[in-house]
């Protein structure tokens, strides 16, 4: 009855959809829209953009040479003739790689250093060829000085790309006939470029002055090892106009390669600038090759991946003859309404004419066939001989590139305003107050005109000619706008301060999606100009049979499930609680590594965390589960519903992978429920320029510098920031996520911990909270709060980039977002271990709690050893290493991975300076025990924090009230349990 119930809602269900799409098909319907004209900006527009440069910025170095010669020379300086190596253990390698010769071999610290006589001053590019050796699988960086300075600041960062590829053309398929994300393999070649900005804020390479005589050039290790063949000064390059090339074409007697016709799939790519560029799977039109109605097919390339200036991808076409070829892309862009995605396209990596530098795609909701050229009918002749050739196209700003350089000055400038206008006003202003800010900051107004005028000019270059505003010009007018009306009406500053401070936090976000150019690719095509092309799209009928097939297919297709058809004997049912991405992950390390080593089948799937606890009670629990919180282990473990892993021989062995502190929420009654994944803890972190530079103030060691940097700050009216909450692996408040229990303060467990406090006592039958260091900390804490007025709530992130809170301790997975969250402040922060207490021997104590997540094993699993190799398996060394690495690769470094395992940790892409602090920071950790009744302590702590801060109330008798709380559950808990408990 239940089967034919629902066989006929699925026949009526196709029914209906036949009759949808027949009306589609056969009746009138409208055509797709037509594409956006592939336009330029309104470059003129940019002359009225007034000077305006960061401090010691590229941009204020190059106003300092204005004038000066581009002297056309080629200085050469090899790699081994350096004149000093400090920190680093420099070594000569003789034929490296196939490179006749020497070449120097340089270390991930310390740096190296060369002289160069220079016959003439002037303008010079420096360049590199160099090699990229085995590290940690991240980008190298560098920073460069000039006779021992740092010649603009952008130089302190100069990043060079390794080279990958697919690790096989053909992709694996798994169980269910789905294509695999293909494996990525690094292809160390020797590589030379010119030093130029990682972010893409300069379309060309960097400039250089020097002056005639002898100078020197060293290079700072930040990351990575690195084999340099030489250094050398050149003149920058020049390509020629394509009307040039055109007339030289035609005097050579070139002629178009007649009947030719390649075409290359976008997924079969033979090279990448990064393995974040994957190929993915397209249903979005049956036109695209290949394609499957119900299963997964890697037929696309790019898309929102490829987005970044100076991503590229490079695919290889063997041409036939000698001849003229056109090139063709199939490419859907369809994220930037209103403008073109720009691409610089080389070929045998050289750009063959200056418009090749920035090739425009522009925006249509539906695939296009985009020819290279000045328009359709006139595309672009490019000579190729007949063999291989690279065809490469690179993601560049083009014209956008000083728009962002203008906007992230306006942000900066802006900001400062902001902090002075606050170290008046504060951050709530009194509205019925005259503040005179016009005389006490004498140059707000005329900072808010300019930056109004700014501000306006780059919106009307955003918005298309005889249109409005558009998604990217709105809040540039609004901003705008605000601007100039405070400017006109100064005392209006203090009551639309709020309102200023988000609209300038929202700019920093503007220039996150306008730096963005994504291009999905399926194919291109190499061809004889004017050859007929392909449609890109599928006809109505094509699309209709598509749409009904997959309609199909979705009453039997799961892409939850990650398991295969394989069941037996050393079969184990696997549940990932966290997201898809990571499923796939774990899916193709399960499949390449552990499987195929132990014959142990994995069922791996994808669920929600918030049925674990349901599934358990009803009996169909996973065997294992992966990335449960710390509060989970012990809950379910004292209802035996765990595996005690201290059971098997090598469990001693398996724990040594972790620090003590991470171990310590996995333990009850002497046994451990869980080995941990994920650990973490807070930091310190403080914005240089502003601490440092403008405050002039020292990062505090103690508790007591604390106290007294606090009224410091506050003489500013900026922030101290302190955690009310921990974070979890992406940088947000755990507050966000599924957690069931709150977490005691990381700020209390801090100084908990720093003092020998406790949160349990007596075999963990009690609270240790009412202890007299516990007492004393509580009050210590609550006093920041009472008597230092530290906020309760904030919104780290924003205030530290606006500088309102130009330092504070939160959660080390902070680092992940400030690094692709906040462009404008890079280079302007850096983090520390967090403040600590003064023993009696001088020594400081930096005790921090730890949190994390952690890999269990259910009691009713039947095949246990199997299960214990897949625990052991997924929390080793090299597992977690390649998890995180993939993690990164896919979704860039605001993913990387807060792993456990302390041998990966040191493995990650982690600058040596910022994991040296991680590191120095790790052996302060402490882990916070998790008891029976033990998810009331968090909730308490935090219940008597704010009856302390907000109503007022006597520490020591709040939070003596509390601990009874605490205890009356502990002990009940216990007592159901057939525990001990105090009576």
């Amino acid at each position: 009855m239940k089967r034919s119930y629902v066989k006929t809602i699925s026949i009526l269900a196709v029914l209906v959809a036949l009759v949808i799409g027949a009306a589609s098909v056969f009746g009138g319907g409208s055509g797709h829209p037509a594409a956006a004209e592939d336009r330029p900006l309104d470059t003129a527009s940019l002359a009225k953009l007034s000077a305006s440069y960061k401090k010691g910025s590229y941009d204020e170095y190059l106003s300092k040479h204005k004038g000066e010669t581009l002297q056309d020379a080629d200085i050469r300086i090899e790699g081994e003739s350096y004149v000093a190596a400090t920190g680093m253990d420099a070594s000569v390698a003789s034929n490296y790689e196939g490179e006749q010769g020497e070449a120097v071999v340089t270390g991930d610290t310390g740096s190296i250093t060369w002289s160069v006589d220079v016959k003439q001053s002037g303008m010079y590019q420096i360049g590199m060829r160099y090699y990229t050796v085995k590290g940690k699988e991240s980008d190298i960086e560098r920073g460069l000085l000039i006779d021992g300075e740092t010649p603009f600041s952008e130089a302190r960062s100069l990043v060079f790309s390794r080279i990958w590829k697919n690790e096989k053309a053909a992709f694996d398929r798994d169980d269910r006939g789905n294509d695999l994300t293909p494996k990525q393999i690094e292809v160390p070649m020797w590589q030379e470029t010119a030093f130029r900005d990682a972010q893409g804020y300069y379309e060309q390479p960097y400039l250089f002055y020097f002056s005639a005589g002898k100078h020197e050039i060293t290079l700072t290790s930040s990351r990575e090892p690195l084999v340099i063949d030489y250094l050398k000064l050149t003149k920058p390059e020049n390509p020629a106009p394509y009307e040039e090339l055109a007339k030289q074409y035609q005097e050579k007697g070139y002629k178009p390669a007649e009947g030719s016709y390649l075409k290359i799939q976008g997924e079969a790519s033979s090279l990448k600038s990064t393995p974040m560029l994957l190929p993915y799977n397209d249903r979005s039109d049956p036109a695209i090759e290949p394609f499957h109605a119900s299963k997964l097919r890697n037929n696309a390339m790019g898309g929102w991946t490829w987005r970044m200036p100076g991503q590229w991808i490079e695919w290889e076409v063997e041409v036939p003859v000698d001849g003229l070829y056109q090139i063709a892309f199939k490419n859907r862009q369809n994220y930037l309404t209103d403008m073109s995605a720009l691409r610089t396209l080389t070929i045998d990596g050289s750009v063959p004419f200056k418009e090749a530098q920035r090739i425009g795609f522009a925006y249509a909701s539906d695939w296009q066939m985009k020819v290279l050229g000045k328009n359709a009918e006139t595309p672009y002749q490019f000579y190729l001989t007949a063999g291989k050739h690279a065809i490469r196209l690179e993601v560049t700003l083009g014209e956008l590139a000083p728009v962002l350089r203008t906007v992230e000055n306006s942000i900066l400038n802006l900001n400062a305003i902001y902090r002075k206008i606050i170290s008046f006003t504060g951050v709530v202003p009194d509205q019925f107050r005259d503040y005179a800010l016009d005389k006490r900051i004498p140059e707000m107004t005329d900072v808010f005109r300019k930056e109004s005028d700014r501000l306006y000019a780059i919106a009307r270059m955003l918005q298309a000619p005889g249109v409005g505003g558009n998604d990217r010009s709105a809040l540039l007018n609004t901003l705008a706008y605000q601007l100039a009306d405070m400017a006109k009406r100064p005392d209006t500053v203090p009551s639309r301060i709020d309102t200023f401070k988000s609209n300038v936090g929202a700019l920093g976000s503007w220039m996150l999606m306008i730096n963005e150019q994504p291009i999905a690719i399926d194919y291109l095509i190499v061809s004889a100009p004017g050859a007929k092309l392909p449609s890109p799209e599928a006809t109505r009928l094509e699309s209709f049979r598509s749409s009904i097939a997959s309609f199909a297919a979705s009453f039997y297709e799961n892409y939850d499930d990650f398991s295969g058809d394989e069941q037996g004997a050393k079969s184990i049912t696997v549940w990932v609680t966290s997201g898809r991405d990571q499923a796939q992950i774990l899916k193709r390390l399960v499949d390449d590594n552990f499987t195929r080593d132990t014959g142990i089948h994995v069922n791996l799937k994808l669920v929600s965390a918030d049925i674990l606890l349901p599934s358990t009670v009803a009996g169909k629990g996973p065997d294992v589960a992966l990335q449960v919180g710390n509060e989970v282990p012990v809950n379910f473990a004292t209802r035996n519903a765990l595996q005690d892993l201290s059971i098997f021989e090598d469990f001693k062995e398996t724990a040594a992978r972790f620090t003590e502190s991470a171990m310590v929420p996995y333990n009850y009654n002497g046994k451990y429920y869980g080995l941990p994944e994920q650990l973490t803890f807070p930091v310190l972190f403080y914005r240089k320029d502003i601490i440092e530079d403008e405050l002039k103030l020292k990062v505090p060691q103690t508790w007591d510098d604390v106290y007294a940097l606090i009224p410091e700050l506050q003489k500013h009216n900026l922030q101290f920031g302190l955690p009310q909450r921990g974070l979890n692996a992406q940088g947000n408040d755990v507050a966000t996520t599924d957690i069931i229990t709150l977490p005691p303060s990381p700020t209390f467990a801090m100084l908990l911990y720093q003092n020998d406090g406790r949160f349990y006592k007596d075999g963990d039958q009690a609270s240790g909270l009412d202890e007299e260091a516990a007492i004393r900390q509580f009050k210590k804490w609550t006093d920041l709060y009472v008597n230092y007025k530290i906020p309760i709530q904030t919104d780290f992130a924003n205030r530290f980039r606006t500088g309102e809170m130009p330092i504070g301790i939160v959660d080390y997975t902070m680092y992940n977002k400030l690094s692709v969250y906040a462009p404008e402040i890079k280079g302007l922060w850096g983090f520390v271990p967090v403040p600590g207490t003064t023993q009696k021997d001088g020594t400081v104590r930096r005790d921090v709690g730890a949190g994390g997540s952690a890999a269990v094993m259910f009691e009713h699993t039947k095949n246990k050893d199997e299960a214990w190799a897949f625990m052991k398996w997924w929390t080793s060394k090299e597992t977690q290493l390649a998890f995180g690495r993939d993690m990164e690769v896919r979704l860039g470094t605001s993913a990387r991975y807060p792993t456990a395992n302390i041998d990966a940790l040191q493995q990650l892409a982690w600058p040596v300076r910022d994991l040296n602090t991680l590191m120095e920071q790790m052996k302060w950790t402490k882990g916070i025990p998790e008891v029976p009744g033990g998810y009331l302590t968090g909730r308490n702590i935090d219940n008597a924090f704010r009856k302390v801060v907000v109503q007022g109330a006597d520490p020591r008798e709040t939070m003596e009230d509390y601990v009874r709380a605490m205890n009356d559950e502990i002990s009940a808990k216990r007592q159901e349990f057939n525990l001990p408990y105090e009576k």
